[in-house]
């Protein structure tokens, strides 16, 4: 909790939080402290399970990420099988949304996955930008440009079928400037970097860098 205030007081927008079934990163009581703490928007990146709706619904977040989970993980690696879950994510989804919760499918930029979350009814989703941002990481320049080309292509496919577009994961002050160019993208969620680089600089500074980072990224935005 002494987080969440801190980088709201800083400048962040809102908080996602990660209730995992093994409750690996915080418990259920950190989730309703959150609600009754907090007034800035929550994000709730949960697996699309019955006991996870329960919670949703219980708290009412702003908005809901919808996010796969292996228990092996030790954090989430992937994105949503979309295409593979139609017939089961389509009235989850529509439950949510019907509670006026936002919701939001963690999926890779596939044209395919992109189809499916159109489908079932996904007013957003996010796009996992791991691959990319390893490949930055990792100086490999081709495969780091191919990667963010098909970011940019899934954006503007999303966009064009009426789906908000969020993207994170892996993300840094680098990074979140070069993705925040993406006109048809209108939210980042980072948090593993800012908390690691706190430890160095402390969180005021790092929100402070990461609001900059992402505002210099926005100027250069174009809309195709």
């Amino acid at each position: 909790m002494r987080a969440a205030h801190a980088v709201l007081a800083a400048g962040a927008d809102g908080i996602t939080f990660h209730l995992r079934e093994d409750r690996r990163h915080i418990r259920d009581d950190d989730v309703r402290r959150l609600k009754a703490e907090i007034a800035a928007p929550l994000n709730f990146e949960m697996a699309a399970t019955a006991e996870m709706m329960a919670i949703a619904l219980a708290t009412r977040p702003h908005s809901c990420c919808l996010v796969p989970e292996r228990r092996e993980e030790r954090t989430t690696e992937g994105g949503l099988d979309v295409e593979a879950a139609r017939a089961a994510l389509a009235p989850y989804v529509g439950r949510l949304v019907e509670a006026g919760i936002q919701v939001s499918l963690f999926i890779a930029p596939d044209p395919v996955q992109i189809a499916a979350a159109a489908a079932v009814g996904a007013p957003a989703i996010e796009f996992h930008t791991g691959h990319w941002a390893d490949f930055v990481t990792a100086g490999q320049t081709v495969e780091a440009e191919a990667e963010f080309a098909r970011i940019i292509a899934g954006a503007r496919q999303a966009h064009a079928l009426g789906i908000e577009v969020h993207a994170g994961h892996g993300l840094d002050c680098a990074t979140s400037e070069t993705i925040a160019a993406v006109a048809e993208i209108v939210e980042l969620n980072t948090g593993h970097f800012i908390i690691g680089e706190a430890v160095f600089e402390g969180l005021a500074a790092v929100i402070g860098a990461m609001r900059a980072a992402m505002e210099r990224g926005r100027s250069r935005a174009v809309t195709a």
